[in-house]
Order: C-alpha cells, then structure tokens, then sequence
C-alpha cells in the first residue's frame, strides 16, 4: 500500500460524488432532519425546563442524547449506501479494471475506497454537529464526553463503510450487496436488542431469594425474609447489549457513571445495560418505608465499550482485508454476466 495509491483512488472516488446531484441533495436532507428533530425535542423539553422535575440542564442533556442517538440512526441507514456498491458498481461498468490494470494496489484501491466512503459519512456528521453542540452547551455537559461520544460515532460508520465495502467486493450484483449491507446493520442495531429480549425466556429459574420487606402480618417493621421467585439472568446474555452500536456509543457518552438518577437518555441506557449485567438478585429491597425505596441505585458493573471497541475494530479490520483479497488481479472467475472492462 502507498499513501499515492491510496490518495488517488480516494480522490477520484470523492470528485465522482460531488459530481452528483443525488449527493447535494441527500446532504441538505440529513441536515433537515436532523434540524426539525432537534428543534421538536427542543419544544418539547422548553416547556418543562423550569419545573421541579426537569431543570434546564437536564433539558438539554435530553437534548443531546435524543440527537445523538438520531444522528447514529440515520448514519447508518446512509453508510450503506456510500460503500455497498463502490466495487460491484465498477466492475459492472467497465472502470474498475481500468484501476487494476495500473501500479495501484488491490490494498490501495480498497483503502482508498474506504476513505472515501468514510469520507462522505463524516460530510452527514459534520451536518449534524451543530445541534450536538447546541444539546452540550445547553446541558453543561463535559468537552471531553462529547469529543469521546462524537469520535466513536465516527469509528462505527467506518466499520459499517468497511463491511459495506467487503460485501461489495464478495456479491457480484450491487443491489444484494447493499441489501446484505442492510441486513448485517439490522443485525446489530435491532437483532442483538430482539436477541437478548428473546433470551429472556430461556434464562428464568424459580429461587429462594432473601426479601427485605414490611412485615404485613407483624408489627409492620420492615424485616428480611425468605421467598422464592422466578429471578431472570440476564448476565448469562447481557454480552449481546455490548455488539449493539447504540449501546456502544450511549456507554462511551454515559461514562464515568450511568445513572437512573435524572432524566439524561444515555445515562439511562448505561444504566440499564448495568442492570443486565448484575443479572438476578441474591437480596431484593422491597420496603417502601426507608428512604432507600425500591433500591434503584444502579448496580455495580463494567463498561462494554473496552471490549467492544476491539470486536469493531476487528470486524472492521477483517472487512476491508477481504476486499482487498477480493479485488486481486488477475481473477480466477468472475460471476456469470459481469464484463471485466
């Protein structure tokens, strides 16, 4: 691989998508959206942001989350369509071997394409950055937590546009790759949340747990006793949480201490992936009388992104290798009907 090689195909791929209408266009619209969001969540939170429940800067701090999570949505409806049919589309015109045939590198063609692809979801980011920031100022939140939650929103729309870029190498017909592109990213966005929900029914035993509660038919005092019940472990799955890319960025935007204390959305998510990890309990507060309530607090646990980064990384890694491996030349065999130049 040469930083030439890899400078070429990049920029050759970025002037063919400025070239296009559907580009500009596609632009605007994110930022549209993502405009008419974050004004709504805006109207909606204003109103309380003065009440008891609610101050100004939990306000915001919904602010932020809600287009946080928003902006991650839509970039990964939009990565796909940047880098699932980069290969197939070229070799399905006849360009793409015009590339190989030169001292480009298969390494320097997908390199470039990546960079390219990754290129143009930072364009849909960049978009979006103002409302981040409008959502920070407004809840007083950390520089360095918005930087950390902003940069790992970044690595995964480059491993969605690394995955989009093997398929593309691997299915001869750009439509399947984009599909198959869509397919892996309800995988992890919606499959892993259905996953660990479905898994909850397979994970309930009946237990004797220790039961701290009020003593109806005594004095009234609370009191510890026995009682079985049908405890879910979660624990046994909650690694599923960890694969999910809203889970990811949520935990990295919710450290150092998620909470259920307050009304701030990744706090929350943090919070509930906890819960998940902590699993079934040996001991569950039930007395209302203590100022302890229902014991809420949130339970001790890890946070997922130290590991889940790395499995990111890796997939990412192993993606843009297949493609390279993929656009070696000369071909053995090529799918029925696709021309090489």
């Amino acid at each position: 691989m040469s930083a030439w090689g890899v400078r070429t195909v990049a920029v050759l791929e970025v002037r063919q998508r400025i070239r296009s209408t559907r580009w500009k266009v596609a632009l605007i619209a994110f930022f549209v959206v993502v405009g008419l969001i974050a004004w709504g969540v805006a109207a909606a939170v204003s109103g309380v942001g003065d009440s008891e429940w609610l101050s100004r800067q939990d306000a915001g701090r919904v602010l932020f989350g809600v287009v946080l999570m928003v902006v991650l949505f839509l970039g990964l409806l939009v990565s796909p369509t940047l880098s699932a049919t980069s290969v197939n589309g070229d070799r399905a015109a006849g360009t793409l071997a015009v590339l190989q045939v030169t001292t480009l590198t298969p390494l320097d063609l997908a390199v470039g394409k990546l960079l390219a692809a990754w290129g143009a979801a930072l364009a849909f980011l960049a978009t979006s950055l103002p409302f981040l920031v409008w959502g920070a100022v407004l809840g007083r939140i950390s520089p360095v937590r918005v930087v950390a939650s902003v940069l790992t929103l970044a690595f995964v729309l480059a491993v969605v546009c690394a995955v989009g870029l093997a398929l593309s190498a691997s299915v001869a017909r750009p439509a399947g790759s984009a599909l198959l592109t869509y397919v892996v990213v309800a995988g992890v966005g919606v499959g892993t949340l259905i996953a660990f929900g479905l898994s909850a029914f397979f994970l309930q035993r009946t237990e004797v747990v220790q039961v701290y509660g009020v003593d109806v038919g005594g004095s009234g005092a609370c009191s510890w006793s026995e009682r079985e019940e049908t405890q879910t472990h979660t624990e046994d799955t909650a690694w599923l949480l960890g694969l999910n890319p809203f889970v990811l960025v949520a935990d990295v935007a919710a450290a150092p201490a998620p909470s259920l204390n307050g009304s701030d959305p990744l706090a929350l998510m943090g919070a509930g992936v906890r819960f998940a990890q902590a699993g079934a309990r040996d001991e569950i507060d039930e007395c209302w009388l203590d100022d302890g309530g229902f014991g809420t607090s949130t339970p001790a646990g890890s946070a997922v992104w130290p590991w889940s980064i790395p499995v990111y990384a890796a997939a990412g890694a192993g993606s843009l290798w297949l493609a390279a491996r993929r656009l070696r030349v000369p071909a053995t065999t090529l799918p029925r009907g696709i021309r090489i130049a």
